[in-house]
């Protein structure tokens, strides 16, 4: 798998999810518009699937390791959320969004090229790494939408009528991205048990992740005794989104992130950068 096959998946998949939204806005306009455009975007997310499962076969691994892979697997789930939210209650706009956001994630993988390779350090060769990343990407696909509706619902309460169906099922969602959330804390804390001897170390990721889950806790407690309550638990969604960002990608960035166990790719740098070192020597 090499750099020019992505950016032929990503450009088709982009070109096919630009196509099938034209169609769908201006269905009104063009005949059998909703049904065509609903075929074509997703026969995107199909194309863009069948690129990460081809990926797999030829890495002979999972693209999980690193942050682009992951990015990779995030535009993948969004629209494939999206597009079932779309289709079961009807909300284009939702769907317009995971396309964009989705598509905004394939440009910065175009613009920062991945290194596609079979290297994955022992660490990750736990049995609990596929279902630990998943489970945390999906929840993070779901919440994703969370935010959006957050954003929506917020609009509307301001400048529309609000309509608490809307919250009723961000409610629906939040249960679900919290489940997997939580499944995936607790896949990471069984992985984390084998790969380093030790359940939870409060690792800066670790700490973050556990904020991310006591914010949608919060959120889930305030919508059980408070259902009448429109700004906090929409609020609280957005927070939500912003900390579930932080505690994957933003946290990278932080000085601190260098000697964090999550860290992958300073480890197998350092690791690539010591066998050079060995290998000259006489």
């Amino acid at each position: 798998m090499n750099l020019i096959s992505f950016k032929i998946v990503a450009y088709i998949t982009i070109l096919l999810w630009l196509t099938g939204c034209f169609f769908l806005l201006f269905n009104h306009k063009i005949k059998n518009g909703n049904q065509i455009g609903k075929i074509i975007t997703f026969s995107g997310i199909l194309f863009i699937i069948a690129f990460v499962v081809f990926l797999w076969i030829n890495l002979e691994r999972p693209p999980l390791r690193t942050i682009g892979e992951t990015r990779l697997w995030y535009s993948v789930l969004l629209p494939l959320i999206g597009f079932f939210i779309f289709t079961k209650w009807n909300y284009k706009w939702l769907l317009y969004y995971s396309i964009s956001i989705a598509i905004i994630f394939l440009i910065i993988n175009l613009a920062n090229p991945q290194n596609f390779d079979k290297n994955l350090m022992p660490a990750l060769q736990s049995i609990w790494f596929v279902p630990h990343v998943i489970a945390y990407m999906i929840a993070y696909a779901l919440l994703g939408v969370c935010m959006a509706i957050a954003i929506w619902g917020l609009y509307l309460h301001k400048f529309k009528s609000f309509k608490y169906e809307l919250l009723n099922k961000a409610d629906n969602l939040v249960l679900m991205g919290f489940s997997f959330l939580t499944i995936g804390l607790l896949l990471g804390a069984l992985w984390a048990k084998i790969a380093w001897g030790h359940y939870w170390s409060w690792d800066p990721k670790e700490t973050w992740a556990l904020l991310t889950w006591l914010n949608f806790i919060f959120y889930l407690h305030f919508r059980f005794y408070h259902k009448q309550k429109i700004v906090i638990p929409l609020w609280t969604l957005i927070v939500g989104f912003i900390l579930l960002m932080f505690c994957w990608i933003g946290i990278n960035y932080l000085p601190v992130s260098k000697n964090s166990i999550h860290t992958y790719s300073f480890i197998l740098i350092f690791t690539y950068l010591n066998s050079i070192k060995t290998k000259e020597k006489p």
